[in-house]
């Protein structure tokens, strides 16, 4: 059986992957749902100083006190910029990144940087408004709302957004992502795309084809993609499908 850790997203905590945690040890395998800093039940520690090295360092951490070998490392959404920065730091300890409708950042891109100029403007302006300037709120999860897909999310799941999640150390999107190691990893990597997972690997494909460094991480021919039919959120509109693509995934 093989060993996970999951990532969540932005203003997420371990909380976000409780379906897919008791789904997975039903079917045998060990499961580590990460909380990071400052997030979900460890708001209490959230603090401007934090940025994307200390989440990065928690999962590290994680996996070194946990004396964990041949990880299944999951990041989804913004914890994709989380997980590639651990793999780089402790790569012998993976067997598979899966990264879930999320994509690798390259060495010195930000979370921030995905966005445009004016959406960039606008995030800033957030942060400064309603976030202290060193916090960027969660969205008020109304499916009406511009933004990441809420499809599949029922009452019950939108719910649990408004009440469990918490404002992200805005730290998290601007520090560069930095990676030392290069060449081909030791690891599988796969993707679950999901509606904005679609909607990134299109990014991805034309930056490809115009040269653009952005996602150069995704270059390679390794890659492994897996689709749900659903929104953003899929280990909450879809934690049963999901769970069955990292069960394949882990005894493939």
């Amino acid at each position: 059986m093989a060993t996970f850790v999951l990532v969540g997203g932005a203003w997420m905590g371990a909380w976000v992957w409780r379906d897919v945690t008791r789904l997975l040890r039903g079917r045998g395998h060990e499961v580590y749902p990460a909380t990071l800093t400052g997030m979900g039940d460890r708001v209490h520690l959230a603090n401007p100083s934090i940025d994307l090295e200390t989440h990065i360092d928690d999962v590290v951490k994680l996996i070194e006190f946990e004396d964990l070998a041949d990880v299944v490392l999951v990041g989804h959404s913004y914890a994709g910029s989380v997980v590639t920065g651990v793999a780089d730091r402790v790569p012998r300890a993976l067997a598979l990144l899966v990264y879930c409708d999320s994509a690798p950042l390259g060495d010195g891109q930000t979370m921030l940087g995905l966005n445009s100029p004016e959406g960039q403007t606008q995030i800033r302006q957030e942060v400064d408004d309603a976030g202290e300037g060193w916090r960027l709120p969660p969205p008020a999860w109304d499916p009406l709302e511009r933004g990441a897909s809420l499809r599949g999310l029922g009452e019950r799941e939108l719910g649990l957004l408004r009440r469990k999640s918490t404002p992200q150390p805005f730290g998290t999107w601007t520090q560069p992502l930095r990676l030392e190691r290069s060449g081909p990893p030791g690891y599988r990597r796969a993707i679950v795309l999901c509606d904005d997972g679609k909607r990134v690997l299109a990014m991805a494909r034309a930056s490809l084809a115009a040269g653009e460094p952005y996602f150069k991480a995704m270059s390679g021919d390794d890659w492994e993609f897996h689709e749900l039919d659903t929104g953003h959120w899929p280990m909450l509109s879809m934690p049963t499908e999901l769970a069955a693509v990292l069960d394949d995934l882990a005894r493939g």
